[in-house]
């Protein structure tokens, strides 16, 4: 496993998802970290994310000779280091100044795959600066203009983005409790503005230039950022805009995931939004087990919610996920910047990897259901 940090970092790597998120807590304004740190509702399905885990128990073989092991994993024609992915979170200036320029920088560093929020901090054209030839999806919000989705989509494709991932659990914005508390939105304060007011479609929208009016851009982006009529037919729609492969993420219902296949879907994303749309609502790991049952392997599964250790991600990949995002925990780290970032990622991966060899298992591909057994 190669380590990504310099010797004068790695001191730093024994830290825990708790600790990260204590250290964000006294780095952060409070209604920034709560709007990164809270779910919906009664939180009841952030907790049950991170539950689900518990649910389940490795059972190692021995006498493997994992003194060789490979995390790597291919999706798409692409082969990536490791099968930790960075999620797309947007508005990521309220944690750190540079925001998504830090994090993909990071990533790139690390070899790891970035996806791009909508509602990035900056533009989507940026942030491939930073990342140059490392590999990156942009995350859609579908528009309620469709002339910005097109554009979006046409723009990241220009860019070197290599797939789309459609966020399709957003139609509108879930009961976030501490947010309605503290009377805060990151949109608005232009923090998660950086692809629309660099946008012709979206500025064509506009009376006035955002550099003239910025109110005017952030009010037209609040406006339009969620869809409540989103169906398949926007699906079909996105189709026509680009030739990249697109990914559904939201997706938790077996019947969803059927429907994914019938419209030719290329990938899915098992993901309840971190617990931050619909409270009360499946866990992504037990969601992830019932839809596997109906991909059978047609398309890539990838799983998000609730990872917060290299456990975990062995874990899902033995419940049949591709790969596995990681959202919180690299955010927290974010208040550090850059470095902090890399901790963090470093961390999981690390552990990981000592979890693959302790189980008996060289490589991803060797990961199966039989190293797991589930306990009341």
């Amino acid at each position: 496993m190669v380590n990504h940090l310099s010797e004068n970092d790695t001191s730093l790597l024994e830290n825990s998802f708790e600790e990260w998120e204590e250290n964000a807590e006294k780095c952060l304004r409070n209604e920034a970290f709560d709007y990164i740190a809270r779910g919906s509702g009664a939180e009841v399905t952030m907790k049950a994310n991170v539950e689900a885990f518990q649910k389940w128990r490795i059972r190692p073989r021995v006498l493997r000779d994992v003194s060789e092991r490979d995390l790597s994993v291919s999706l798409f024609g692409h082969t990536f280091s490791s099968p930790l992915l960075f999620a797309p979170i947007g508005v990521q200036a309220i944690v750190y100044p540079q925001g998504e320029l830090a994090s993909a920088k990071a990533a790139s560093e690390m070899g790891s795959l970035f996806i791009t929020s909508s509602a990035s901090s900056f533009s989507m054209e940026e942030i491939a600066a930073e990342m140059e030839d490392s590999p990156r999806w942009f995350q859609l919000y579908c528009s309620l203009d469709d002339s910005v989705t097109k554009s979006l989509v046409q723009r990241a494709e220009a860019c070197g983005y290599s797939a789309i991932v459609i966020t399709v659990d957003t139609p509108m914005l879930g009961f976030r409790e501490a947010d309605l508390r503290n009377g805060y939105s990151p949109l608005e304060e232009a923090k998660g503005i950086g692809n629309y007011i660099t946008d012709p479609a979206f500025c064509k929208l506009l009376t006035k230039f955002p550099q003239e009016d910025l109110s005017e851009a952030i009010q037209k982006q609040v406006d339009i950022i969620d869809k409540p009529g989103l169906t398949w037919k926007d699906i079909e729609k996105v189709r026509t805009y680009t030739r990249l492969p697109i990914l559904l993420k939201g997706i938790v219902h077996p019947y969803d995931a059927k429907l994914a296949l019938d419209y030719n879907v290329d990938g899915l994303i098992v993901s309840n939004h971190g617990g931050r749309q619909l409270d009360s609502a499946i866990s992504s790991l037990d969601a992830l087990v019932e839809i596997q049952k109906v991909i059978d392997g047609r398309i890539p599964v990838l799983v998000d919610g609730g990872v917060r250790r290299g456990t975990d991600v062995i874990k899902a990949l033995a419940l049949g996920a591709k790969a596995v995002l990681v959202g919180r925990p690299y955010v927290y780290g974010l208040t550090k910047g850059k470095t902090g970032v890399k901790r963090v990622i470093q961390h999981i991966l690390d552990e990981t990897d000592v979890t693959m060899a302790l189980s008996g298992t060289r490589s991803v591909e060797e990961i199966d259901s039989s190293l797991l057994v589930k306990v009341n």
